[in-house]
């Protein structure tokens, strides 16, 4: 019996799922439990399973489609089998609905066969104004919004090809309007075998087409990034300051508890644990860095839920320890490390990447100094993280080589000005210089 394959439901929020790609083509054999249809929803992605052994009868929803939960991706089934099995018993008003569905598809034919015949009268190399164009070249014309009545084609007979549209689409905003003068040396130009725009020899039919860009669609993950980020910018007044902590007396400190931490706790601190436990412990002294504006109000927060940026191959995702303000330093590292791992194996729910209320985001693994970390919305502050480095610095008039590392703070002009945001910056830069107390 035929199984229908389902855009599952990730999490409560989610509204609608993306195809990110089918692994199976319709009429391969599949099994049970096989990975058959990579899907997205926001920032999850995962692997949806054959539902049964057999064939992959249909594909009902193609790549990058986007479809609401529940909906009906594909069908597996043995060969022979009817799709139709597979879809549930119709009931009166199915009927009436299956019937005006046949009716829109009789409609629908008939209106793609008149618009094939249109579609063949509109693109005949002869078009209008006596100007002759390839069917390809006026379709990306008119995508491109280029008037290809000013382009000079190169084609047999003066033909507009395709690769004089690609061109003219290059060098867009250098291609004036041609007077009759231009036209007329053009025509000259195009009788001695020059090419009217660049002056060269034109191309023939057999020249080898210049290289189109990649095109890859928006989907998934990154159109979910794209979309947020974005709508940070355009919502929020951020500004980003930045300071230089000295985390010498830190990492010393790191090394001489480490063969402790690994006995005790089955952990490897890393210069982010340290971090993330003196953010936590400067939002509770300065909560209103703790916090999120809203249209007529500004939202402060009594406990700290930390989101940690997590770079995949496909993106970024901020997955979020929840009441980090009540976890010591080893609980937080193991914290960190958990979803970090979880986020890379695509693992994640839903609910393990909202309710943050301020993030750490780390590019120092990259060589990255300072930066301008953008803001998860609706967070007041986001901090970014660079690389240390040795630096000679004076120390009492003695010139030291000392490790200093990079602290970018964005936060939201419209929830807190400068002076509290460079207090709360000098906080966790304090915290990070005396390192003793972040061990309390």
């Amino acid at each position: 019996m035929a199984e229908n394959i389902i855009m599952p439901k990730l999490g409560m929020a989610m509204v609608e799922g993306t195809v990110i790609g089918w692994k199976k083509q319709a009429g391969d054999t599949v099994k049970k439990g096989e990975g058959i249809v990579d899907i997205s929803s926001e920032k999850i992605e995962m692997e949806v399973e054959a539902p049964a052994d057999g064939v992959l009868l249909s594909i009902d929803v193609p790549q990058g489609g986007v479809v609401p939960y529940g909906t009906v991706l594909g069908v597996v089934g043995q060969p022979g089998d009817l799709v139709a099995i597979a879809a549930p018993p119709a009931t009166a008003s199915g009927n009436a609905q299956a019937e005006s569905a046949a009716s829109l598809a009789v409609q629908d034919q008939q209106e793609a066969q008149t618009s094939v015949a249109v579609a063949a009268a509109s693109f005949s190399p002869q078009s209008r104004n006596g100007i002759k164009i390839s069917p390809v070249a006026r379709k990306i014309a008119e995508e491109e919004g280029v008037d290809y009545t000013l382009l000079i084609g190169t084609g047999p007979q003066g033909r507009i090809t395709k690769e004089d549209v690609e061109r003219a689409v290059q060098a867009r905003g250098q291609i004036g309007v041609k007077t009759e003068q231009t036209k007329m040396e053009s025509i000259v130009s195009a009788a001695n075998g020059q090419s009217a725009v660049s002056g060269t020899t034109a191309a023939s039919p057999d020249t080898e087409p210049s290289k189109t860009p990649e095109r890859i669609p928006v989907t998934g993950m990154r159109k979910v990034i794209a979309e947020r980020m974005h709508t940070s910018l355009q919502q929020s007044a951020q500004l980003t300051i930045n300071m230089q902590a000295d985390i010498t007396e830190l990492l010393q400190l790191k090394e001489k508890l480490a063969a402790e931490m690994e006995a005790r706790h089955q952990l490897k601190l890393s210069v982010t644990d340290w971090i993330a436990r003196s953010v936590v412990l400067a939002l509770l002294r300065h909560k209103q860095m703790n916090s999120a504006f809203f249209q007529d109000r500004i939202e402060i927060y009594e406990e700290v839920h930390l989101g940690i940026a997590v770079a995949l191959e496909k993106g970024l995702v901020v997955p979020v320890i929840r009441h980090a303000d009540a976890k010591t330093l080893a609980e937080l590292s193991h914290e960190i490390k958990m979803i970090s791992t979880k986020a890379r194996q695509n693992q994640l729910a839903p609910e393990e990447m909202k309710g943050s209320t301020f993030t750490i985001t780390n590019l120092g693994g990259y060589g990255v100094d300072t930066f301008t970390p953008v803001l998860n919305p609706p967070e007041t502050g986001i901090l970014g993280i660079g690389a240390s480095r040795d630096t000679p610095v004076y120390i009492g008039g003695e010139l030291q080589r000392r490790s200093l590392l990079p602290l970018s703070l964005t936060f939201d002009h419209r929830a807190l000005d400068g002076a509290p945001a460079a207090a709360f910056l000098a906080e966790v830069r304090r915290y990070l210089e005396e390192p003793y107390s972040l061990l309390i």
